[in-house]
């Protein structure tokens, strides 16, 4: 059998430092479970940018869409700022959703009760929360078009297009309601069908798809702006939700904020079945660049190291190998282990992002 491949694009900010842990926890895998991976880096954002004045070359593109997965960093930065919009860093990441075709991208929400007082919100409205939110990713008003900013009469207009076809809402919605199937049956799918058209043509092709398709699964349909403020009501009420790519964006960063930390979280975008029945996909924490903290070994890599997981679940079959991953970290969270981000007590001193991939390490030797 061929090696899988994996592309990594540390990225900037965070994204160099929290990758290298990554890095040792996949030499982990190949060394003590026998999981080997041909492994490739490359530039992408600022960093890419820097070296050649884009931020993702086509050379890199087509690694890309070579790999089996590829597992991103961060990207972004105040040195970008004054960069063109066509080549600010997230242009890059962009373009590998867009042109890989990653229409579903999945981000878990899900609160370790090791860390449940570390959310916002009480204990009992976050202990043991397990969500996940499906966001469609490359299409919706990131991508539609008129957009720009053009003058009308003697004012500037800015302008950006929310368009969706009934196949893209189809394909999201068959990833919904199939994870769904995995998890606990039920599907509440998200949009503003009072107000805008997109919406009404969203929920009239899930609730088709539904009946059609999926008739065992559960399905509600709920207001975009009442699900957020349902989120932070009483969150585990869900189990998958779907929504648009605005929507999905603004939805599940408020969902992760429920777990605590944005330094927890993982994603997956994930695109349409290959020949060998494995979708191609991009893994990337949901947190950002950092610059703040970039450099200063501040930076926790769990979210990061769980993105590695979701690879190991939906790019390379090995689900028991991520459920070890998992547990290592569950473990180590509940032993104490702390990055800055998760120090919600005066006098407890924080670890570093090398000494967090250390107990993670020792978490997984002490599983075998």
């Amino acid at each position: 059998m061929t090696t899988p491949t994996l592309l990594i694009l540390p990225g900037d900010g965070i994204g160099p430092e929290v990758m290298a842990e990554v890095r040792r926890v996949i030499t982990w895998f190949g060394d003590k479970r026998g999981l080997k991976f041909d492994v490739s880096e490359d530039l992408v954002g600022g960093a890419a940018y820097d070296v050649h004045g884009t931020p993702l070359t086509d050379a890199t593109m087509a690694k890309a869409q070579e790999a089996d997965a590829v597992l991103l960093g961060a990207v972004g930065g105040p040195k970008y700022d004054t960069l063109d919009f066509s080549v600010k860093p997230e242009r890059g990441l962009l373009r590998l959703r867009k042109e890989m075709d990653l229409y579903a991208n999945l981000r878990p929400a899900q609160c370790f009760d090791a860390l449940a007082d570390f959310s916002s919100l009480k204990r009992d409205v976050v202990a043991g929360l397990d969500i996940m939110i499906i966001r469609e990713l490359t299409s919706g008003i990131y991508f539609g078009e008129p957009r720009g900013i053009f003058m009308e009469g003697n004012e500037r207009v800015g302008i950006n297009t929310q368009r969706y076809t009934t196949s893209e809402i189809e394909r999201v919605a068959r990833s919904a309601f199939e994870l769904a199937k995995k998890r606990n049956n039920k599907v509440c799918s998200m949009e503003k069908a009072n107000v805008m058209e997109s919406g009404v043509l969203w929920r009239e092709v899930v609730t088709k798809v539904h009946a059609e398709e999926f008739p065992e699964v559960e399905l509600s349909h709920m207001y975009a702006d009442a699900g957020a403020m349902q989120l932070c009501r009483w969150p585990k009420q869900f189990d998958v939700i779907v929504t648009d790519n605005l929507f999905g964006d603004l939805l599940s960063d408020a969902a992760a904020m429920l777990t605590g930390s944005l330094g927890m979280l993982p994603s997956a975008s994930l695109g349409a079945p290959g020949a060998n029945g494995l979708p191609k996909a991009l893994y990337e924490p949901v947190h950002g660049s950092a610059p703040d903290i970039a450099g200063q070994g501040k930076a926790n890599p769990i979210a990061c190291i769980l993105s590695f997981a979701m690879a190991l679940r939906y790019s390379f079959d090995q689900g028991a190998e991520a459920d070890r991953l998992e547990a290592a970290i569950e473990k180590v969270l509940a032993d104490g282990a702390r990055t800055a981000d998760l120090i919600g007590e005066e006098g407890i001193a924080p670890i570093s992002t090398t000494e967090m991939g250390d107990v993670v390490l020792a978490a997984l030797d002490a599983s075998l």
